[in-house]
């Protein structure tokens, strides 16, 4: 008697899996946001822990605090903050090393998603150390982390299918980014354009609702203020945009001397034989002792990223920040400690801009803006060139301003700096990390494994064909009768004249006066798109992200009228997660 109430009951309230995604994106922002105030709040204690107690304790201890006018000791404080990131980045979830971005990718394109649920806990205390020790890093990398742990999580304990995981991760990410910079657009753009590598619907809804409820919950907690407060500015004159244009160019030379030094002290502490926990502890040494005579490096620099911003640094200063600072952060990260690579670009291209306008406003006082100007523009264009993500550079920092006139040098200044990092080294800051691990993503896929496998694996050499001459009656007959749903058009020779689906014909299913006038030749593309049998399957998956199509004929090499088979997309992908399964058992 109750059953069938009960089972009504059910019915009635179940959620459909997209409906259900919809709800946990909404959740993962709420819980990425509330994750990020605490982290911030943490970071704001270790700081005081360290340069508050830890200051004063050292100061009674040595008794002789000033040499010259140094506190020469205060090198000791990042030091004790890598011996406590050691052990755990170690010990607990190697993932929190570094920053961290690079994991999460890896998680999307070769692990279905999958983030180890201690990787949020890890990276929130690993990187509140470091930055409140004062390690040469930003909060937003471990924030995106944390916020794409939080998203796998939640997907792994609701059962969802690996897609629909890695769209969770993506809303953490989204959330992530969101939080940090009160930039919920940029948040969005982040996450597809860096960490998922797609721009479907299906993945566009959940990521945006993610980085709305993230914005919104930490400007009810934080209130609505933007990053950094920043002068008004103005485009003095149409002869500003070549000097952008120049200012790009450098920064785009400038982000991969960046990622360079950062690999190089890498591969340097890698190889350095002391034992692993020691490493961020020996990072943070040198660092101090930088950090004596330039105390500017020290955690994400945001002050004088401000002090910049309104033209009260010194130019010379300002062009030995850029190089302290590339330093600085190489030291932190590249020894193992952990943190985010955003804040430490942000300041080295607030300090390159500002330096290169206070020269530009020298040569032309007439036509240019303030320095300022040049530094808040150069933030972006340091970034777009690091992490070869423009979108999201021009993004960040056009909300970041709220101002419509700035738009202009922004652009121009992203594009410059993202091509000329590209010509000089194919790779990002995010991606040079996987890379030297035998990784080469591209559109959330890692093409190493497509490239070593051709398209005669994966060939169907079974497929439906329909003469030129069909008519459009006929063709729907076909259609009907048919599993299938692309077929390819042949000619009396045997030769193809194209490929049709339903979706090109579909149009005309009410306009029966065309059922005996119109042939199957009149509807086809002659421009189809084709494979040969020894193309590799990276080249496939280029082919089938450019023009969404589901099936790809193959033709004969010496004979390209000649169908040999079919590739289909799902065929691709199921072969693509085998040979990825098989890689990571290795």
């Amino acid at each position: 008697m109750y059953r069938p109430k009960v089972a009504q009951l059910i019915r009635r309230f179940q959620i459909s899996e997209t409906n259900l995604l919809i709800l946990l994106a909404v959740f993962v922002g709420m819980a990425t946001a509330f994750g990020a105030i605490g982290f911030v709040k943490l970071i704001e204690y270790f700081n005081e822990l360290f340069f508050g107690l830890t200051d004063q304790i050292l100061t009674t201890a040595v008794g002789f605090a000033n040499w010259g006018g140094y506190k020469w000791w205060l090198a000791i404080i990042p030091a004790l903050g890598g011996l406590l990131v050691g052990p755990i980045v170690y010990k607990f979830a190697s993932e929190a090393k570094g920053h961290g971005v690079p994991e999460v990718m890896n998680s999307v394109a070769r692990l279905g998603g999958i983030i180890r649920p201690r990787v949020a806990a890890a990276k929130t205390v690993a990187s509140a150390i470091c930055i409140g020790s004062g390690g040469s890093a930003g909060r937003e990398g471990p924030i995106v982390q944390i916020g794409s742990a939080l998203g796998s999580t939640v997907g792994q304990l609701s059962r969802m299918s690996g897609e629909r995981v890695k769209i969770l991760v993506g809303c953490g990410a989204a959330a992530g980014i969101a939080a940090v910079f009160n930039a919920p657009i940029a948040g969005v753009i982040f996450s597809l354009e860096i960490i998922l590598g797609d721009f479907a619907i299906k993945t566009f809804a959940p990521v945006i609702l993610s980085s709305v409820v993230s914005s919104v919950v930490t400007r009810t907690f934080l209130g609505n203020h933007p990053a950094f407060e920043v002068p008004s500015y103005s485009l003095v004159s149409a002869w500003e945009i070549p000097m952008y244009v120049v200012m790009g160019i450098l920064l785009g030379a400038l982000a991969v001397l960046f990622t360079r030094t950062l690999e190089a002290f890498e591969d340097f502490f890698d190889k350095l034989k002391i034992n692993n926990m020691l490493k961020p502890a020996l990072g943070g040494l040198i660092l101090g002792i930088l950090a004596i005579f330039y105390p500017q490096v020290l955690a994400d620099g945001y002050q004088t990223i401000r002090l910049t911003l309104y033209g009260d640094m010194g130019v010379w200063l300002l062009l030995i920040l850029v190089f302290m600072k590339l330093v600085a952060t190489s030291l932190t990260l590249g020894s193992g400690n952990s943190g985010g690579i955003f804040a430490p670009s942000l300041f080295m291209g607030a300090v390159a801009g500002g330096s290169y306008g206070v020269f530009i406003n020298k040569l032309f006082p007439t036509v240019t803006a303030t320095p300022g100007a040049y530094a808040l523009v150069g933030m972006a264009g340091l970034v777009a060139g690091a992490t070869h993500a423009p979108i999201t550079a021009l993004l960040i920092i056009f909300e970041m301003t709220s101002d419509y006139r700035i738009i202009l040098p922004l652009m121009v200044t992203v594009v410059f700096s993202a091509l000329v990092a590209g010509r000089l080294f194919p790779h990002s800051i995010y991606t040079v990390k996987l890379f030297r691990r035998g990784i080469e993503l591209k559109g959330g896929k890692d093409i190493n494994v497509l490239k070593s496998h051709t398209v005669s694996e994966i060939m169907d050499t079974e497929f439906e064909t329909l003469p030129a001459w069909t008519n459009l009656q006929d063709i729907f007959q076909t259609i009907e009768k048919s599993r299938e749903s692309y077929f390819i058009v042949v000619n009396r020779q045997g030769l193809m004249k194209g490929v049709l689906s339903f979706q090109d014909i579909r149009n005309l299913l009410s306009q029966h006066e065309l059922d005996h006038l119109v042939i199957a030749q009149d509807l086809v593309n002659p421009g189809t798109v084709v494979l040969h049998a020894g193309d590799d399957l990276e080249h496939a998956q280029s082919l089938f992200g450019h023009g969404d199509f589901v099936l790809i004929p193959v033709v004969d090499s010496d004979d390209p009228g000649k169908v040999i088979g079919v590739v289909r997309r799902e065929n691709l992908v199921e072969y693509y997660n085998k040979q990825l399964l098989d890689t990571l058992r290795r």
